[in-house]
């Protein structure tokens, strides 16, 4: 890949990566982080990308595995130093949909959460998803199936009755 091919890949696709890693991790900052952070490493093996042929699912996999490597180390340290009591910003409320959706993300397991990413915003094939995860294709399945379920359930709008059968 040369650096002209590089560079109109990243402006083609670094807007819909850092989206993708944005549900994913629900911080858009640590998204756009993580991104950027792998098309760095990218533009190392921009030549072993072309001929892998798969530059993007290669790209939003190293961004995944930096964002849980991250996650990991925040951990570790709120872990071993404890919260701090620093003062909250004052910022705008989110709108009451977004915060329902994103509860109800941040309680599917993280496997579940990705894969229904990977599957309805990437728009990525079982298959590919597969490929790109390292999982079997059933466990795939199961991971939408379930995620599907669970989003679907705590979607729910418990002021809507349901219809009777007429």
């Amino acid at each position: 890949m040369t650096v002209e091919e590089f560079e109109e890949f990243y402006a083609q696709a670094v807007a819909r990566l850092t989206g993708q890693l944005y549900v994913m991790t629900g911080d858009l900052q640590e998204a756009q982080d993580v991104v950027q952070e792998a098309f760095v490493k990218a533009w190392v093996r921009r030549g072993r990308l072309e001929r892998d042929g798969q530059p993007e699912a290669w790209i939003r996999t190293v961004a995944w595995r930096l964002a849980v490597s991250r996650w990991r180390f925040r951990r570790r340290s709120a872990d071993a130093w404890g919260r701090g009591s620093g003062a909250a910003e004052q910022v705008a409320p989110p709108d009451p949909d977004h915060v329902v959706l994103v509860d109800a993300l941040r309680e599917l397991p993280a496997q579940q959460r990705r894969t229904l990413t990977l599957h309805y915003l990437c728009d990525l094939t079982v298959e590919q998803i597969a490929g790109e995860t390292g999982l079997s294709t059933s466990t795939i399945k199961t991971h939408l199936v379930r995620g599907r379920a669970a989003l679907a359930h705590r979607l729910r709008d418990p002021r809507i009755e349901e219809a009777p059968d007429v």
